[in-house]
């Protein structure tokens, strides 16, 4: 497939995605006591939008913050089908939300996502005065491609000596090998189509062969020893569920500290689109797991 007929593709893929303008149907069953900023964060390739939700009470200074990745398949979605969640984790976890709008391919394929991802966390920490965070308390995390990017971001930072202080690291229904294809692997009825996960990993894969790439595809790292501790959570009717679990059980086998939980029954992007109360469980935990890692590092 030509750069023409991915960007075809994706226009029809990103065009079905518009139906909800938000990119999802589920709603906090409270309202959290956040505010929200917008700004734009600079980085080599664009200026990077990000939504910062801050904790609109009384608390001491300055706070952790959690980076967030929405998911799309790197190549649709943006940060507002996680803002209203990412309020419900500031508001939980007692910490500063950034919420990233990341470059998208095909128009931006890997590594690019991965390294202004990195850049913006690293902006965040070189300007944690200015946004009144603690920058030995950063942690990072998203939701399916977004939690791709997670992980890589949390292995850029290992190859780079560790020049950023990530504590801890979500990884939401994420893919973790993009090399194997889409119908080697576990197939449910509500899982994500075929064809359309090919269309995904050919757009972010320039070049196949990057499907190997620890930073594209964190299962083939060839070590996790010293990664920060993680969150992983599954669905088990996704077919990325599997390859999410064994990347867990790798973190673990390296000494990595790993809370992992598989939702029953649910399909993946349950946090957006499925059952409310199964969904609140998965963003309270989250919350609640990155508050005891914030409150552990303090």
């Amino acid at each position: 497939m030509d750069k023409q007929q991915q960007l075809a593709m994706v226009k029809k893929v990103r065009e079905a995605s518009t139906n909800n303008v938000n990119g999802s149907t589920l709603q906090p069953s409270y309202t959290p006591q956040v505010k929200q900023e917008s700004r734009m964060i600079p980085t080599s390739y664009e200026d990077a939008p990000v939504t910062v939700h801050i904790p609109d009470r009384e608390l001491a200074d300055p706070l952790p913050v959690f980076v967030n990745f929405h998911g799309g398949g790197f190549v649709m979605g943006n940060p507002k089908m996680d803002d209203p969640w990412c309020s419900v984790i500031a508001d939980r976890a007692e910490c500063i939300v950034v919420n990233v709008d990341y470059l998208l391919a095909p128009e931006y394929p890997f590594p690019v996502p991965v390294y202004q991802s990195y850049e913006v966390v690293k902006w965040i920490a070189e300007h944690a005065t200015e946004l009144n965070i603690d920058a030995t308390r950063i942690a990072v995390g998203g939701h399916s491609a977004g939690g791709n990017l997670a992980a890589a971001i949390c292995l850029l930072n290992k190859e780079r000596g560790n020049e950023l202080n990530i504590v801890y690291q979500v990884i939401d229904y994420a893919p973790l090998d993009l090399d194997t294809d889409p119908a080697q692997k576990p197939q449910f009825p509500e899982a994500i189509p075929n064809d359309i996960s090919r269309i995904f990993n050919a757009c972010y894969l320039e070049h196949p062969e990057d499907g190997r790439n620890p930073l594209a595809s964190p299962v083939f790292a060839p070590s996790l020893t010293g990664l920060p501790s993680a969150l992983v959570i599954t669905a088990e009717r996704d077919s990325l569920a599997a390859e999410t679990v064994g990347y867990a059980k790798q973190l673990e086998e390296a000494g990595v500290t790993v809370t992992a939980k598989q939702y029953a029954g649910a399909a993946h992007g349950f946090t957006h689109n499925g059952d409310l109360a199964v969904a609140e469980d998965a963003w309270h935990l989250m919350s609640d797991k990155l508050k005891e890692a914030f409150t552990a590092k303090q």
